[in-house]
């Protein structure tokens, strides 16, 4: 079996089902390559490794969402951490709710964890939802999703469909989790001043990297001025990411919103840091069983690739279509400001082994060395005048 693939000796092997996997879909990227002259550009073969029918990381079936690699999972969210996440999170929901319809939609819902704890908690605060939809493209996620809604709130489970395409126009609350981070993304490299496009090629059968001349477009333009204004030297080579299909997304919610609000949650940097000297070999990054590392050809569609979100780029993409920019913040601000303190202190702290786990969770998400600092909000809003009580200290938006 020829797998394209370097084995990390700090990295557990797949079993042989999986294996037969990866190895089918490299079987197609190389189809796709041969089709289309031996070179294929980053971003389409990224998007075959998570996203190929049946084959890719999340068109699959390989467990992804958990909290350590002995259930086989390769990372954890926010939601997965703790069902505080999603308790404080409706909050803000609940608020932006009020401003708008009884409808919420959820963009890449995972195991349903955040889904089940959005529509317990909004029932808990005596906020009326009429749906809960969910896009995701995964077939099997989507069943992990109804079996979880199922458990944890099956009272609310009849609320909840699944959607092919999206509607025209939506009014509700729009949530994405860690959903504009695993867009494909272009790679692109400043070699002596000259732009260069990554792309993939094989050689001896195995997938590598391979750098190609190309043309300035306005997107390289733009990444060109930020790199010379965010730092004082130059550099004999800068590796970035283009984020063409996020800033598409980010374009067609915010135009099918024709009122409500859209809040976004991920890990990135405004433009000025995301093109600091600490990031000139770029953000891109695999996780398989909880381990991260630079390698996008190691078992391709058995591990997750992802990229760190410029999110400048993502307010201007927003704002463009006419959307508000709602306010833009750290994680740790957003969730405090949102009541995540007084969410736990609702629990007992004499029942040391609830409150103990809990509180060790909110610490993570709030922690700069963890998730709080790294970890952003952004929202957008059509028709809520003002903010949200989320966004109402320490909002970010001036350094967009």
């Amino acid at each position: 079996m020829n797998l394209n693939a370097r084995q990390f000796d700090s990295l557990p092997a797949p079993g042989a089902d999986a294996l037969a996997q990866s190895e089918a879909l490299a079987d197609l990227i190389r189809g796709r390559l041969a089709a289309a002259g031996g070179w294929l550009p980053f971003d389409r073969y990224m998007d075959l490794a998570l996203y190929a029918p049946g084959l890719g990381y999340y068109g699959g079936g390989a467990m992804k969402f958990g909290r350590r690699a002995e259930d086989g999972s390769d990372f954890v969210t926010a939601p997965e951490l703790s069902p505080l996440f999603a308790t404080t999170l409706a909050r803000a929901v609940a608020q932006a709710l009020t401003q708008s319809t009884r409808q919420l939609m959820e963009f890449g819902a995972g195991t349903g964890k955040l889904a089940a704890g959005l529509l317990t908690a909004l029932a808990d605060l005596d906020v009326p939802l009429d749906s809960y939809a969910i896009v995701d493209l995964s077939g099997e996620l989507r069943e992990r999703q109804r079996e979880t809604i199922e458990k944890h709130a099956p009272a609310l489970a009849a609320k909840v469909k699944w959607l092919d395409a999206l509607p025209e126009q939506f009014e509700g609350v729009v949530v994405g989790n860690e959903v504009l981070d695993a867009m494909p993304v272009r790679l692109v490299v400043r070699k002596l001043g000259a732009w260069h496009e990554r792309g993939v090629v094989t050689l001896n059968d195995r997938f590598v990297f391979d750098d190609r001349p190309v043309a300035p477009d306005a997107q390289i333009d733009l990444i060109d001025a930020a790199i010379d204004e965010a730092n004082d030297e130059p550099f004999a080579e800068y590796v970035t990411e283009t984020h063409e299909a996020a800033l598409a997304f980010t374009k067609t919610v915010c135009t099918m919103l024709t009122r409500g609000a859209a809040f976004f949650i991920d890990y990135g940097f405004p433009r000025r840091e995301f093109y600091h000297a600490q990031r000139a070999t770029g953000t891109l990054m695999c996780h398989y069983r909880h381990r991260a590392h630079t390698d996008p050809f190691l078992y391709p569609g058995l591990q997750d690739i992802t990229a760190h979100v410029e999110f400048t780029g993502i307010s201007e993409a927003g704002v463009e279509t006419g959307a508000d920019l709602l306010g833009f913040t750290s994680q740790a601000r957003f969730l405090m400001n949102a009541g995540i303190t007084d969410v736990l202190n609702e629990l007992d702290p004499s029942e040391v082994r609830r409150f103990l786990p809990a509180a060790n969770a909110v610490q993570k998400l709030l922690s700069e060395a963890e998730m709080g600092e790294l970890f952003k909000v952004i929202a957008f809003s059509h028709g809520i005048p003002g903010t949200l009580d989320s966004f109402a200290a320490g909002d970010r938006s001036h350094t967009l």
